[in-house]
């Protein structure tokens, strides 16, 4: 049994830090992370994948630690894995055992490393705007030049990103459903793609015709290529 829409905007403590998210729709959960700088808002809802979603499913916008409505720690340590238990954490919150999990660039990051630490927890995994982030790659300087520094965030979360690193064991190990949604025009295509279709030659990749990093959630076809990467609801 599915549950109906819980509410348009709420707050849980996760681990001491504030985390803001809102649902909308209902039927089977879908989470959606947003990216670096950004906040569920301006990547889901205002390009409206959100709502396109929420014809079929419960769609569940965090906005992860440091971003938008949540607390914005600044120890060091606030980050990285902690991100990935706050979502944990959320579904625990909603009483929600799986669900399918799609992320933007960070939030790529998160869902790779959720479907890989918690698979119990995720159905199907969409990695959008990211792909294979490896052990001792250098990122804050890439990330610097690729983000849009929107809203103020700290520091400490783009520094923790290594910790979002897994291993080709790993990625190998991974039995849902994943896909790839990524522009053409996106460095992180060539830098962290291509390397992943070398390990999982088996995951779609979808290519948004035009669109770089910045601009790729703002493409009609990059919400119907989500949509589909995401699966068809059961009935």
């Amino acid at each position: 049994m599915f549950t109906a829409m819980r509410s348009e905007g709420d707050d849980f403590n996760s681990g001491g830090v504030k985390i803001h998210y809102a649902v909308q729709g209902f039927g089977e959960p879908v989470i959606l992370i947003h990216g670096l700088y950004a906040n569920a808002r301006l990547n889901w809802s205002v390009p409206g994948t959100s709502a396109l979603l929420a014809k079929h499913f419960e769609v569940i916008t965090p906005d992860c630690r440091g971003h938008g409505r949540s607390g914005k720690p600044t120890a060091d340590d606030a980050y990285g894995i902690n991100m990935v238990a706050d979502i944990v954490r959320l579904m625990d919150h909603l009483n929600i055992r799986g669900a399918r999990v799609a992320g933007y660039s960070m939030g790529g990051m998160i869902t790779m490393k959720l479907a890989i630490t918690h698979p119990d927890r995720v159905s199907t995994a969409a990695i959008c705007g990211m792909g294979w982030l490896k052990a001792g790659a250098a990122l804050n300087s890439v990330w610097d030049k690729l983000e849009r520094p929107v809203f103020t965030v700290p520091p400490a979360c783009a520094k923790s990103f290594p910790q979002f690193a897994v291993t080709e064991a790993e990625i190998r190990s991974v039995k849902i459903p994943v896909s790839v949604v990524i522009g053409e025009e996106d460095p992180c295509r060539q830098w962290y793609v291509e390397p992943l279709r070398q390990v999982r030659p088996d995951w779609p990749v979808h290519i948004i015709p035009h669109a770089g990093h910045l601009n790729c959630t703002d493409q009609p076809e990059f919400k119907t290529q989500l949509a589909a990467a995401l699966g068809k609801p059961q009935t």
